[in-house]
């Protein structure tokens, strides 16, 4: 994660199951073509694409260019750059099932370290279907491939797991072929440049440390809001619902990073140890107070940017009668001295009226107001608001007088703005998390304590919604800001979700 020059790691070998699916199109192998272009790969790497389907080499890079081109940051690939980065991406299609078809790759693996004359280190990243994760783990150890912990690594992507025991046993079979410090398990949202600022805007400065508490902070909001419905992905998403894909995930890890203690250093565990400490401070989540606890939803047919779009139970692979949840809030507490009583709110959802996600720190109110009068205006309290997409900012809001002859209050920002005179682009998630990978970086990757420690919170409320069907699905319609019981979660408290414009 801290990466002060563009030192050159040992050679490296990419083996990516899943070579030719959609993950490794839009997302690994553009990120691997900017670490490359922006010279942070080793002199020596190749790049070894693998699949049950058989294609020839040529067609296969050719491919995965017209990919790059469509979905780099960078926009379309130079010919030249692409021509040395292509030299070093082969194929080698196998079917991950048959421990025989990984005998090839111990045979590239050699080439490599002939014509380096070094051993390389050896990356094998599961992008591919969560069933076939141990399957190519087993299979690894069964073929003899690279298996020293100083120089073997592999990638897990999520779902990590669909609950608390799919994951301890998931585990335990990785850990009886790796060790840990070999198992990257990957969460796209820690790689994200805003979130990893977090960190450094609460460690760095003197200014954050002392108003980080209980005592200045009244609640905290986290919310993931997605326009886009299931995207063909009803297999998936029936079998998974938010609660699963977004929050035991994405938004808990966001939750931990914003309510961590400072940690002694930047070494992988320390951090990760404060991580783990905020999960275990959690307070649990009781069967008899899911419904006090949680709210949830399903959305109807609606109009997107004046396209009518299907509800849920009308998706394709989607049972008609569904009880499977698009849009899920909790509220949760971390009881410790830090936060004891600070209610934290997170909500995601599929079909709402825009996609942001953002981070809201909202500050008590001041012990004594000298400014109330109509005149005047009350002065509203202060927020933090940390906006990791649609764009990348941090923003205090404040209250100042109004320009004039009479002493009004304004809310205004103070915001450090990512896409304000910047000179390069912000890197992407993936290629932060893949340099990580590279350098054997494991600070922005989830252990094994930290995924089961996940899964345990939210189990109770797994259970709870899948033994008591909802009947009131779908309640809330595409295009809207969610269902009326999670307004109800957090105005029963006296607040409210802070949603586009109140963020801006």
């Amino acid at each position: 994660m801290l990466k002060t020059s563009k030192k050159k790691s040992d050679p490296t070998i990419f083996i990516i199951f899943g070579g030719t699916g959609d993950l490794t199109k839009r997302k690994i192998m553009p990120a691997l073509y900017n670490l490359f272009l922006n010279k942070w790969l080793p002199e020596n790497f190749a790049i070894i694409g693998t699949s049950s389907t058989k294609t020839n080499v040529q067609k296969y890079i050719d491919d995965l260019k017209s990919a790059v081109d469509e979905f780099s940051r960078n926009g379309k690939t130079n010919e030249e750059d692409w021509k040395r980065f292509s030299a070093n991406i082969t194929f080698q299609d196998a079917d991950v099932t048959d421990s025989t078809a990984f005998k090839p790759f111990a045979k590239l693996i050699d080439q490599y370290k002939k014509e380096w004359q070094k051993t390389p280190s050896i990356i094998y990243y599961c992008a591919v279907a969560p069933r076939f994760f141990c399957t190519i783990a087993e299979n690894i150890s069964k073929a003899k491939l690279e298996n020293d912990p100083k120089t073997t690594r592999i990638i897990i992507e999520k779902p990590f797991g669909i609950d608390l025991e799919s994951a301890r046993e998931l585990n335990k079979k990785l850990l009886g072929i790796f060790a840990e410090t070999q198992i990257y398990r990957i969460d796209h949202y820690l790689g994200k440049e805003v979130v990893q600022n977090i960190m450094a805007f609460r460690f760095a400065n003197s200014i954050m440390e002392p108003l980080w508490n209980r005592n200045h902070v009244e609640h905290v909001q986290i919310s993931v809001t997605e326009q886009i419905g299931i995207e063909g992905r009803g297999n998936y998403f029936e079998h998974a619902g938010i609660l699963r894909d977004m929050i035991q995930n994405h938004l808990l890890q966001l939750l931990c990073i914003i309510s961590m203690e400072p940690p002694i250093n930047f070494n992988a565990d320390e951090v990760r140890d404060r991580k783990v400490d905020v999960l275990k401070a959690m307070r649990k989540i009781e069967t008899g107070k899911v419904e006090t606890m949680s709210a949830r939803g399903q959305y109807s047919s609606g109009w997107i940017e004046g396209k009518e779009v299907l509800g849920y139970r009308e998706e394709k692979n989607v049972d008609p009668d569904s009880n499977t949840e698009t849009y899920a809030a909790l509220k949760l507490y971390v009881d410790n001295w830090r936060w004891q009583g600070v209610p934290f709110y997170l909500r995601t959802g599929k079909r709402l009226f825009k996609s942001a996600s953002t981070i809201t720190l909202q500050f008590r109110e001041i012990p004594h107001n000298i400014f109330l009068s109509e005149e005047s205006g009350a002065p509203k309290q202060n927020r933090l608001v940390i906006s990791i997409q649609p764009d990348m900012a941090i923003r205090f809001q404040l209250q100042s007088k109004v320009p004039g002859l009479e002493m009004n209050l304004n809310t205004v920002d103070v915001i450090f703005d990512y896409s304000a005179g910047k000179k390069t682009d912000s890197p992407e998630a993936y290629e932060t998390l893949l340099l990580d990978a590279i350098t054997g970086d494991q600070t922005l990757f989830m252990r094994a304590d930290q995924v089961e420690a996940a899964w345990e919170l939210i189990m109770p409320i797994l259970n709870y919604w899948e033994k008591n069907k909802e009947q009131n699905f779908p309640n809330y319609s595409a295009d809207s800001w969610g269902p009326e019981n999670a307004e109800a979660l957090i105005a029963k408290d006296g607040y409210h979700w802070f949603n586009l414009p109140d963020n801006k």
